[in-house]
C-alpha cells in the first residue's frame, strides 16, 4: 500500500469541496492507488501528467460532474517503506490550483 501525506494547503482546499466532490476524489484516488500498486503506470482515465514549469509535480484530473473538472497536484516523496511509493498531496480543486501547484 503506498504511503501519503497531505500538505496543509491541500487540506484547506479539500475542506472547500462539496461532499459530492470529495466523494468523486476518493473514487479517483482508489484507482490511482491501484495503479501505484501495479507499478505506477497510470490508466488513461486518470489523466496523470506533469505540471508545466513545476519540476517534479504532477496533476491528476477527474470529472466532478457538472462544472469544471477536478484536479489534484502531487509529487513523489522519499519512501517511508522500502519499495513503496510515497505521495505528497499538494493542492486540490479546479484548474485554478495550477497557478500555485
Amino acid at each position: 500500500m503506498p504511503t501519503y501525506e497531505a500538505l496543509p494547503r491541500f487540506t484547506t482546499d479539500l475542506d472547500r469541496l462539496t461532499p459530492e466532490q470529495r466523494r468523486k476524489f476518493r473514487q479517483t484516488v482508489a484507482a490511482f492507488v491501484e495503479d501505484l500498486r501495479a507499478g505506477g503506470r497510470f490508466r488513461a482515465g486518470l489523466r496523470v501528467k506533469r505540471v508545466q514549469r513545476a519540476s517534479g509535480i504532477y496533476e491528476l484530473t477527474w470529472s466532478m460532474g457538472t462544472g469544471p473538472a477536478g484536479r489534484a497536484t502531487w509529487q513523489y516523496g522519499p519512501a517511508r517503506r522500502p519499495d513503496t511509493p510515497h505521495v505528497i498531496w499538494r493542492r486540490i480543486g479546479t484548474h485554478d490550483i495550477l497557478t500555485g501547484p
